[in-house]
């Protein structure tokens, strides 16, 4: 069924896989180990002792491909005539996959590389520790670079997907700003992780992200279930 120029089942469909995606990467997140994270040799030792390290990371990793798969839902639902924002949804399909790429990159990164680091830090003996440390601390800051340029893939993708909302009368045109305002807010973090790691300014940034993807998504979830029940009536008629 087909609302003008929005695949209304494939809608559902994505908006759904992205507001299921979110809620997930948030519940999961919730249960990482927690602390100041710039002070390394405290979390570190946190780190350490995290009996559900692999766990986390992987569901972080599950949640952000389900979000994505949302993304790449939604350029499916779009068929818009305008030729530039056909090219934005395009070129914002793209960006998820790429997004999707560094993603995984990065939980090998932390999920992996570092929990293994800062195990040996953590059991090495004293005369080994500095070294160790040096070495943990190196596969941190990789962990920023990854972090940081997934950001700016994820910011852009949801940059050009709020374009092209913006470009077509079908669905509400604050849903295209919010996703732009939430795409900004993720470029922010990818400049602040990669400038200073995961300061307050970082953390600040990904709280309003998550409560900017969560209203436009809530939002989404409504527009599209309410387009499908209206198609199914049209067509029962």
């Amino acid at each position: 069924m087909n609302d003008g120029s929005i695949d209304c089942v494939t809608l559902r469909l994505s908006a759904t896989l992205l507001l299921v995606g979110q809620a997930l990467y948030i519940m999961v997140t919730l249960l990482h180990p927690d602390g100041d994270a710039n002070n390394h040799s405290a979390v570190f030792a946190e780190y350490a002792t995290s009996g559900i390290w692999a766990a986390v990371h992987l569901g972080q990793f599950l949640s952000m491909a389900i979000l994505l798969a949302g993304l790449l839902a939604l350029f499916v639902a779009l068929d818009i005539q305008p030729a530039r924002s056909r090219w934005a949804s395009g070129f914002g399909a793209v960006m998820a996959v790429v997004t999707l790429a560094l993603y995984g990159i990065l939980q090998a990164v932390d999920g992996v590389a570092l929990k293994h680091a800062v195990d040996t830090w953590a059991s090495a003996p004293d005369a080994e520790k500095a070294a160790r440390f040096a070495s943990a601390e190196a596969v941190r800051w990789l962990e920023w670079g990854v972090r940081g340029y997934q950001n700016f893939a994820l910011g852009l993708a949801l940059l050009l997907f709020g374009f092209a909302i913006m470009r077509t009368t079908s669905l509400p045109r604050p849903i295209g700003c919010l996703m732009g305002l939430s795409g900004l807010t993720c470029m922010v973090q990818g400049w602040v992780v990669g400038a200073e790691g995961f300061s307050r300014m970082e953390t600040i940034a990904i709280v309003l992200a998550f409560a900017l993807d969560l209203v436009w998504m809530i939002w989404l979830v409504a527009v599209a279930w309410r387009k499908q029940a209206m198609a199914v009536e049209l067509h029962a008629r």
